[in-house]
């Protein structure tokens, strides 16, 4: 195959491709310095100024106020289920999350593996169809944070209004951040794999307030990696960071801004989302929606009549050059993941698909 072809995979995910071009031309000699960013030393200045430039770039994009420092760490979103509780959940207080998905209840699986875990809400009971209204919430006492996930890649359901909380509110944003407008303000800590919606897979952001980092600094028998202080202390250059990720990062964060910003970019996954479900809504059961309500923007996910017929559907989708369309293991069916990456033309390729093949069974 010559082309490109339309990845729907959930991540790692498609990327634009004058990011990749950029890379492409600047791959053996970045910015005249007679090598490559992935020969350089974390230390140098060009590192230093690319790590530098994303960090700014998150903060303008998501509109995040004083007091917040952005993180470059390893380990995936992951690595995130654990160091949230090491860092931020004593022995007299209660971890509280809201169990919306799969990723949603490995998190709190973490967290009562290393302290007192309360689920304060969840959906699991509706096979994860959407996410909590406010009123289902119930807090524990003593509550050291609340901790959700703003959206649940495998159910493609995802919170449109976040709750607000006189507790510290910690997000896991991998698959939706920088897609919409919200307000940072309201969230402790952010975390994101980058691999769905900033870059490559290999490196995780982390948006955190001075008021945590100050409770992280008081961590005194944490492993040194383990400590959100460290990280922050050192500009994320304790260690060797994921150099080529953040840079690739720093090539996403310049092209989300070329393209308006966030309140652009939402406008578009608004519309190319609305391609997708107007083709399920008005399709009289042939294509069946998980989500009941709470449909995420960033993952569609439908079911036919049978496995039979799914099969069919993702084997020709495939040869249409429409690629990654098969729904996670867990649950089956179809998942079209539509990042910001995923230009209109391929949502609009997939819904003539649908409409055809739905014609033809």
């Amino acid at each position: 195959m010559n082309k490109r072809v339309y990845n729907f995979y959930a991540g790692p995910a498609t990327l634009p491709e004058n990011v990749l071009k950029t890379a492409q031309t600047e791959l053996l000699n970045y910015q005249n310095s007679g090598m490559s960013i992935m020969e350089m030393s974390h230390r140098s200045p060009s590192v230093e100024k690319v790590m530098s430039s994303a960090e700014q770039s998150i903060k303008e994009l998501l509109n995040i106020p004083e007091g917040y420092r952005v993180l470059f760490l390893q380990g995936g979103a992951s690595s995130q289920f654990f160091m949230v509780p090491y860092n931020f959940l004593p022995k007299n207080k209660v971890a509280n999350y809201l169990v919306t998905g799969s990723f949603a209840e490995k998190a709190y699986q973490e967290g009562a593996q290393i302290g007192q875990a309360h689920v304060a809400a969840t959906t699991k009971e509706l096979k994860y169809t959407r996410v909590n209204t406010p009123d289902e919430i119930s807090l524990s006492k003593d509550v050291a944070y609340v901790h959700l996930t703003s959206n649940n890649t495998i159910y493609g359901t995802q919170w449109d209004k976040f709750p607000e909380f006189d507790v510290p509110l910690i997000a896991d944003m991998s698959s939706d951040i920088l897609s919409r407008q919200f307000d940072a303000s309201k969230f402790d800590l952010i975390y994101a794999g980058a691999q769905k919606n900033l870059g490559p897979a290999g490196v995780t952001i982390v948006v955190i307030s001075n008021d945590l980092l100050e409770i992280s600094a008081q961590q005194k028998t944490l492993p040194t990696m383990l400590n959100y202080t460290t990280h922050a202390q050192k500009d994320s250059l304790y260690n060797t960071p994921s150099v080529f990720p953040i840079y690739i990062v720093n090539l996403v964060l310049e092209w989300l801004k070329e393209q308006g910003g966030v309140v652009e970019v939402e406008k578009q996954n608004r519309h190319k989302a609305g391609i997708i479900y107007d083709i399920i809504d008005q399709s009289d059961g042939f294509y069946q929606g998980h989500a009941q309500r709470d449909r995420s923007i960033m993952n569609i996910t439908f079911r036919l009549q049978n496995e039979d017929l799914e099969k069919k559907f993702v084997q020709e989708t495939a040869d249409k050059g429409l690629i990654g369309l098969k729904g996670h293991r867990s649950v089956g069916g179809i998942r079209a993941s539509i990042y910001n990456a995923m230009p209109v033309s391929g949502c609009q390729a997939l819904a003539d698909f649908m409409i055809n093949f739905m014609r033809n069974n």
